[in-house]
């Protein structure tokens, strides 16, 4: 029996043991070396040999990632390592470190319980290793530390052991504030890392070494020995003597939990049903016996297996040919194989229980954040899945044959169900389609893949997203219904940075207000406590607070009111952009007493031209996206790359220094950025470091507002101006 055989046999054996399961991710910022380390644990589990560890990036399989050099999709592999006799199962994902993929690193911390977290021991913690690490804690997924690159310190930067630790100890520091301040209020203490128990790993992924503190008692190896081995250029016979895979994955089964030591404490935190019902106790207990409970993280498309989702199994066990229940959707499919990821290939099998990352064919309808249970059970769904930042960037795709169009639209829904924070517009009364992405880069990789389908595509130059909002109050603004026999009576203010920032961070679920009991969460966020009460919907940001009392026959349009009044949000009066920070305060409403004249027809116009009306005299403002860009030079290159940044709107944030590096951290409107990596670089001759965060959307200054509003409203084909209030109002 073959090497590959024995390890499929095995992983098909351990998939019931749900104590001997390990589902981890491997998040960093981007080039800190993630896929190269999971090159390392997959040659150490035999799946590609030693000599091409490091070089060869198995998990970036895609063509583009391999001729950029970057993780673009997470990827999922299951191996069998042994540890103190024990063969263990780990399921990995080894995710993106670009800003514009985050969206992959969110949906890949719904499915693993561990991640191990990659630090680059020269440029230390980034602004994305900040932001994967809170995807992971917001997820309940405990962390543990690999410092990589080490050799770099000790061969380029010449350090010694003493000021080797102390650039250790910065970094671990560093990591721990970080989760001290965002992990879960349990495992503030408990998930802290530290070197004396093994949680924190040193190493090269590139050189395929790596130690920890039980390895250095095992293996009598000290930082003067590998310095020595650095210096000598001997590294290879350092890779043999302290085994990275040995390490990373002895950590991984040591300070990592088990399906079953971690579904107690996620289960409650990631699915909104009852912990007591049978599904929940199957969850909690990772019963493969129990209902069906999965979670969809992520679906592809193979071209000839068609659509394939992968998911975490949390309760009872997916078998191949069976009747499945779309729980979103509530529709429901057959299976027609389940199976584990190896890689570029999938592995088929019989079922895949509780506890285990499984991929599915012939899940049609699957989309990420979807929960499939039995064709005849039915339970409540897993949480939504929030991602971090939201689409900044647009292009208009047009097929170049218009015979194609048939099969453009296919093609943009299936790019849309393959990476859901791409947004895609298909306007079928102007024939135009909107491709929204987090970033250029983004975008030109979803281009590539349309593409890559077989429709030849030509795109528009990236148009930047904006947002409408307000800066001023408006009062008793009326709205009348087409029949003139209902009327509304609102208020607007632009809504408090508190209640902002708890819809931005989750606390406040988006969506309509069912009960009382919520009113604690806007009482929390400096709500008035009558108000808070008052609550009706919350959507984008935006909140609408019913202040009327005792006004008849409101209860029964109370829907309408509500779907006029996020209608109007979709589509603000200044230039046709989403709103956004907008609190609407119902007052008073008179309502016709027949139900014939207050149907949709009346309702909704009314709703709509009453927030489009109070927007426009409430100064209305245009938001743009902001980006922080971090940029890292040498001194003498400092003023060009504050130039390149100032010349592009920016404003500099904070300027420190490392060694002969400067840093410079600044925040620059998304519409300023295209052009930037060719820029800095020429400014820099080469020698800089950057990378971006996407910062939120910040108001635009006033002197431009008016030329940017004209622009949009060419460009959407209204007229230049906006109509004043009046328009809405008479």
């Amino acid at each position: 029996m073959s090497r590959r055989d024995q390890m499929v046999n095995k992983i098909k054996e351990l998939m019931y043991e749900p104590d001997y399961i390990r589902n981890i991710g491997i998040v960093a910022h981007i080039d800190h070396g993630k896929t190269t380390l999971s090159d390392n644990l997959l040659a150490g589990a035999g799946m590609i040999s030693a000599e091409l560890a490091g070089d060869q990036r198995l998990l970036d399989f895609d063509e583009q990632e391999q001729e950029r050099g970057i993780t673009i999709d997470a990827a999922n592999v299951s191996m069998v390592h042994t540890y103190d006799d024990d063969e263990y199962l780990i399921n990995l994902i080894d995710t993106p470190g670009h800003v514009d993929f985050g969206g992959d690193v969110t949906r890949a911390m719904r499915a693993v319980d561990g991640a191990v977290v990659v630090v680059c021991a020269v440029e230390g913690i980034m602004p994305q290793t900040e932001t994967v690490l809170r995807q992971a804690l917001k997820e309940n997924v405990k962390p543990v530390l690999f410092i990589n690159k080490v050799d770099r310190l000790i061969n380029e930067l010449k350090l010694d052991d003493t000021e080797l630790q102390n650039r250790f100890i910065k970094i671990i520091a560093g990591v721990n504030k970080l989760i001290k301040n965002m992990a879960p209020e349990q495992f503030k203490d408990d998930w802290q890392v530290r070197i004396e128990d093994g949680s924190v790993a040193f190493g090269s992924a590139y050189h395929n070494w790596g130690i920890n503190v039980p390895h250095m008692l095992k293996t009598n190896i000290t930082f003067k020995d590998i310095i020595a081995y650095c210096n000598e250029d001997n590294q290879k016979e350092l890779a043999q003597k302290i085994k990275i895979e040995e390490v990373i994955l002895g950590m991984v089964v040591e300070h990592l939990p088990s399906p079953k030591v971690a579904q107690a404490y996620r289960i409650p935190k990631v699915w909104s049903g009852d912990i007591e019902s049978v599904e929940g106790q199957g969850m909690i207990n990772t019963d493969s016996t129990s209902p069906l409970a999965v979670m969809v993280t992520d679906v592809s498309i193979d071209k000839h297996a068609g659509e394939i989702a992968t998911g975490r199994v949390y309760g009872g066990s997916i078998e191949k040919g069976s009747e499945i229940f779309f729980v979103g959707s509530m529709s429901k499919a057959r299976t027609q194989q389940v199976g584990v990821y190896m890689g570029p290939e999938r592995i088929n099998t019989d079922a895949v229980p509780a506890g285990n990352i499984v991929a599915i064919t012939g899940a049609r309808g699957a989309v990420a954040g979807e929960t499939i249970t039995d064709a005849d059970h039915n339970i409540a769904p897993f949480e939504s899945l929030e991602h971090i930042s939201e689409p900044v960037v647009t292009v208009a795709v047009e097929a170049k044959n218009t015979k194609d169009l048939p099969k453009l639209i296919e093609v943009l829904r299936q790019v849309g169900k393959e990476d859901p924070t791409i947004r895609v517009e298909i306007n079928e009364e102007t024939g135009e389609h909107l491709l929204a992405g987090m970033g250029e880069l983004h975008l030109e990789v979803m281009i590539y893949r349309i593409n890559d389908k077989g429709v030849e595509v030509e795109t528009s130059e990236p148009i930047v997203v904006y947002r409408e909002t307000i800066a001023g109050n408006s009062t008793n603004v009326e709205g009348k219904s087409p029949n003139k026999h209902n009327r509304f009576y609102i208020d607007m203010e632009p809504l408090s940075d508190d209640l902002m920032k708890a819809i931005n961070e989750g606390e406040i679920k988006e969506g309509r207000v069912k009960g009382k009991e919520e009113a604690k969460v806007f009482q929390d966020a400096g709500m008035d406590k009558d108000d808070a009460k008052r609550v009706w919907d919350v959507y984008k940001n935006c909140i609408f607070v019913n202040q009327t009392r005792g006004i008849q026959y409101l209860a029964e349009i109370k829907e309408l009111l509500l779907e006029g009044f996020e209608s109007a949000l979709e589509s603000g009066p200044l230039a046709n952009e989403k709103a956004m920070g907008i609190r609407v305060n119902l007052m008073d409403a008179k309502l016709h007493e027949d139900a014939v004249h207050r149907g949709p027809a009346q309702i909704l116009p009314a709703i709509r031209k009453a927030v489009y009306g109070a927007m426009m005299l409430a100064q209305p403002t245009l938001m743009e996206p902001m980006q922080k860009v971090f940029i890292s030079v040498p001194q003498d290159y400092m003023g060009a790359a504050t130039r390149e940044v100032q010349n592009r709107r920016g404003q500099i944030v904070e300027m420190g220094q490392e060694g002969d590096m400067a840093t410079i951290e600044s925040k620059v409107p998304v519409a300023e950025m295209f052009g930037f990596a060719g820029d800095i670089r020429s400014a820099a001759e080469g020698r800089c470091i950057w990378s971006t965060e996407n910062s939120g959307f910040e108001r635009i200054p006033r002197e431009l507002q008016n030329p940017i509003v004209k622009e949009i409203r060419e460009r959407k084909g209204l007229s230049p101006e906006p109509y004043g209030p009046d328009h809405y109002l008479g």
